[in-house]
């Protein structure tokens, strides 16, 4: 059995999810929606929409008799409230990229939509899905380490990736998207959560952004990069960011299709000298942190530290957790299992799909996401979409209350929330 996808949003997550559906040969593209004629058409036309279910406005789409037995909803942050809200009307179910919402009420909104109206809803906490991920749930529900006591986490953003997307790109200023660790590192938290497998009750966090500041800047450096004297010097420059993608076709689509649509040396050339991605990243528009650490008590006095930075290489989280009985070691491709008892340890390969990026759909976690909607949809069993509006919205709630923690200097206490 096959469903139908509408497509709200033909940038670059809302592309590769209608790509990563189609492979699936269990879902057709039947429209697509995106304010961009360049955007719109270069999607639709890959996937043979007709014209009259081309739309520059997801407000156009949502005005039509419901034309998908599903959509993807991959606006900007600030822009899935409205969309949401209404698709959830028509009875579409909905796929829904993170963060659900900058702000408490408007994902409060969006949780109500889906509810009121008996809709499926999924949020892309796309690290749920992996088989690395479920194996290690598996292991620590079967008490295969006694009782979680204490994890430590680390997200590596890394450099270059950091100055991408949340110094030069879309993430970059708060105001304009939300806070670094809603944007990224809500998938984190999320995850832990769902590992854990109870609520959070107290959270303090501290962070910043400690390098990408004009008073950081190289002495003679310029504006952009392609006029920069101490270019070859900085480990940040664009030109050597993005050129040593050219050729790539995996990193082609990403990060260097959000530069250009022209990916050849003369395009990402021109990229670089007239728009965002050339500039300097020192400039100070930015204002996201690039550094943060959450520290998070759950019920029953289990604790975790949560590191996110962006000063690594580009890979899979890092992950050790403690029990009673064991301990286990994740890298995102492999888990080292000791068992206390016998003293020894067992290495679990789980070979994930291709890298860590975005390009490689975050290690095959992107595809598994699309397969549990896919199937979701196509059987009408929800439990197999463990990212839901419940459960997202109480990740984002722990994030929310980190980033009152890191405003403020206290240590917030969270309120078991009362079920919508």
């Amino acid at each position: 059995m096959s469903i139908t996808l509408a497509i709200v949003g033909a940038g670059a997550r809302g592309a590769a999810y209608a790509r990563l559906a189609a492979a699936t040969t269990r879902a057709t593209i039947a429209a697509v929606a995106d304010p961009d004629p360049a955007r719109r058409i270069a999607l639709a036309d890959e996937f043979d929409v007709p014209a009259e279910r081309r739309f520059a406005s997801w407000e156009d789409l949502a005005a039509q008799p419901r034309l998908a037995d599903a959509v993807i909803v991959a606006t900007p942050d600030r822009a899935h409230v409205e969309p949401v809200v209404a698709f959830a009307e028509r009875g579409y179910a909905i796929l829904l990229e993170k963060p659900m919402a900058p702000l408490p009420e408007q994902a409060e909104r969006i949780v109500a939509a889906a509810v009121d109206n008996d809709v499926l809803l999924a949020v892309c906490h796309v690290l749920r899905y992996t088989p690395y991920s479920r194996t290690l749930k598996r292991l620590l529900d079967s008490g295969r380490i006694g009782a979680i006591v204490s994890i430590d986490h680390l997200e590596p953003v890394g450099w270059w990736h950091h100055a991408h997307s949340y110094v030069r790109g879309n993430w970059a200023v708060e105001a304009e998207s939300s806070s670094m660790l809603l944007a990224k590192s809500c998938h984190d938290i999320d995850w832990l959560g769902h590992l854990i497998g109870r609520p959070v009750r107290r959270v303090s966090s501290f962070g910043g952004l400690a390098h990408f500041r004009p008073e950081n800047r190289p002495a003679g450096a310029a504006g952009r990069c392609v006029d920069c004297p101490v270019e070859r010097s900085c480990a940040y420059s664009a030109i050597r960011i993005y050129e040593r993608f050219l050729g790539d076709p995996v990193h082609e689509a990403w990060p260097l299709g959000v530069l250009t649509d022209d990916v050849s040396a003369d395009g990402v050339r021109k990229a670089l000298e007239d728009g965002p991605y050339g500039v300097c990243v020192y400039t100070g528009r930015n204002d996201v942190v690039d550094h943060q650490v959450v520290n998070l008590e759950y019920e029953g006095g289990i604790t975790v530290a949560f590191t996110m930075t962006a000063f690594t290489a580009l890979d899979f989280r890092k992950t050790r957790i403690f029990g009673t009985l064991g301990s286990i070691e994740g890298d995102g491709r492999t888990l080292r299992v000791h068992d206390f008892l016998t003293d020894t340890v067992e290495t679990i390969d789980l070979d994930p799909d291709g890298d860590a990026s975005a390009a490689d759909g975050h290690g095959g976690a992107d595809a598994a996401l699309v397969e549990a909607f896919i199937a979701a949809v196509t059987t009408g069993d929800r439990s197999l979409v463990t990212s839901g509006p419940e459960e997202s919205i109480s990740s984002h709630r722990v994030v929310w209350a980190a980033e009152q923690s890191r405003a403020t200097g206290s240590v917030v206490e969270l309120i078991p929330a009362t079920p919508v």
